[in-house]
């Protein structure tokens, strides 16, 4: 038996199918942004400097990845020295890339805080939105309302309670979390999640970030802890597994960390991927990597694990589902604190014997071997003025128990090191190790004219 079917009717039917699909799909999308609202972002790469490129890089692929993901340029600010792209050593001027596929990751990034307006004071007045407090720049701040989300990403050198930028000043732990109880006060969020990549950075956060700011972080590691930078190759050393492309003989792609967490993102359904998910995958990957690892850790309100990477990252279109994805683990990686090292020793050896260049970096490596070496000397000096010259380096590597602050007086933290500064020269970022030791001075009731009278001691002899 057959029915006889009216075309033009039919036709119509199909059409107004088609449309309220169409405007179902519509009401989902318009649903998910509503139950979110606004998606923010802030992207901080705190260093300058070709041997640190890895940082700039890592924030340009965030910066594509949350753009991809639907997040508009008006709600994405990014910090950035911005001196890669067209530095001088960049084999491919006006590209930067984050690892050895090389897909350039800094086409459309916004130019919003760069140079000397890349800095701690316009990093808070952003998070704050407070344009009052800002110098410079493009005027961008998180405008948020109390029912958006906002995801902030920060990649560079750290120390004990601190990460820099930069211009100085450094950004302390206590002043950073300080920031964080306002911004909550406000009540200008609804969630907020706070990805660290930086030596030592679960410091930043542990027993200071309070519970019930709705504020979930993930850093790279502990806060006794170094972090590793990834897809490195050097000269004079084989690179094995994926290996920066040619032209990249000096340098490190991106941080293990962090090029984990983005890779992940991008290969990952977000709609799916929970940030417990993705924390669970990527403390496997970076503590697998040996000696070469960390630990990856997370502070604050843990139950927000439970959402999913779009409400901060955006949708994707994955290309990749296993649960059994590497990424960088098959690469070189390079302890943070040591890559500047590997860099001036890279140009050393290729430099041509008898050249100026050969000299002009045998100088250079040279300089920086004698800054380590006198910063560990001048800290190690003062501590055995202060405890005796055996319980010195024992007090100066306390490390206290998970969940209590580095220090309790943050101030006298701060003062100790412009002390040290003033006396014993710049406390290097290679140095920024060091600031535990301080830490445990003021926690062990150093008093300032102590600490100033034993560095004014060490820095004269």
């Amino acid at each position: 038996m057959f029915v006889k079917i009216n075309v033009a009717s039919f036709v119509v039917a199909l059409f107004v199918v088609l449309v309220e699909g169409s405007n179902v799909i519509e009401s989902i999308v318009e649903d998910h942004e509503h139950s979110i609202g606004t998606q923010w972002a802030v992207l901080v790469a705190g260093s300058s400097d070709w041997y640190n490129y890895r940082h700039q890089a890592d924030i340009c692929h965030a910066y594509q990845l949350l753009k991809k993901g639907g997040l508009k340029d008006e709600h994405i600010i990014v910090f950035m020295y911005d001196d890669i792209a067209y530095n001088s050593e960049n084999p491919r001027p006006g590209v930067i890339i984050n690892n050895p596929h090389g897909q350039d990751v800094y086409k459309g990034v916004p130019k919003d805080y760069t140079g000397k307006y890349c800095n701690a004071q316009n990093f808070y007045g952003v998070i704050l939105g407070n344009k009052s407090a800002l110098t410079g720049g493009s005027g961008k701040v998180v405008n948020s309302g109390p029912n958006d989300h906002i995801f902030i990403y920060y990649a560079d050198h750290g120390g004990p309670g601190v990460i820099d930028m930069p211009i100085e000043p450094s950004i302390y732990a206590k002043d950073l979390n300080e920031v964080l109880k306002k911004k909550h006060a406000f009540r200008t969020y609804k969630k907020m999640v706070f990805y660290m990549e930086a030596c030592d950075s679960g410091s930043m956060f542990d027993g200071l970030l309070n519970e019930g700011l709705n504020i979930y972080v993930t850093t790279a590691s502990k806060p006794d802890e170094d972090s590793w930078a990834t897809y490195c190759s050097f000269s004079g050393e084989p690179c094995l597994g994926e290996c920066p492309p040619k032209g990249f003989n000096n340098t490190c792609l991106g941080d293990l960390f962090s090029v984990s967490w983005l890779e992940n993102s991008d290969l990952q359904d977000r709609r799916v991927e929970t940030l417990e998910k993705q924390y669970q995958r990527i403390r496997k990957i970076v503590l697998n990597n040996g000696t070469h690892g960390s630990h990856v850790m997370q502070y604050g309100d843990l139950h927000i694990n439970k959402d999913t990477l779009s409400k901060y990252m955006g949708f994707n279109s994955p290309t990749h589902t296993s649960s059994t994805n590497n990424y960088p683990t098959n690469s070189r990686h390079v302890n943070q604190r040591d890559v500047q090292l590997l860099y001036l020793l890279s140009k050393f050896q290729d430099a041509p014997e008898g050249s100026t260049r050969k000299s002009e970096a045998y100088r250079k490596l040279s300089e920086v071997i004698s800054e380590r070496e006198h910063v560990d000397k001048s800290v190690k000096h003062i501590g055995q003025i202060l405890f005796g010259v055996n319980n010195g380096p024992e007090v100066l590597n306390i490390v206290r128990p998970a969940g209590q602050p580095l220090v309790d007086d943050w101030d006298c933290l701060k003062s100790f090191v412009k002390i040290f500064e003033s006396h014993c020269g710049s406390l290097t970022r290679y140095g920024r190790k060091h600031v535990r030791g301080f830490a445990n001075m003021c926690n062990a009731g150093i008093q300032r004219d102590r600490m100033d009278a034993a560095a004014k001691q060490t820095g004269s002899s």
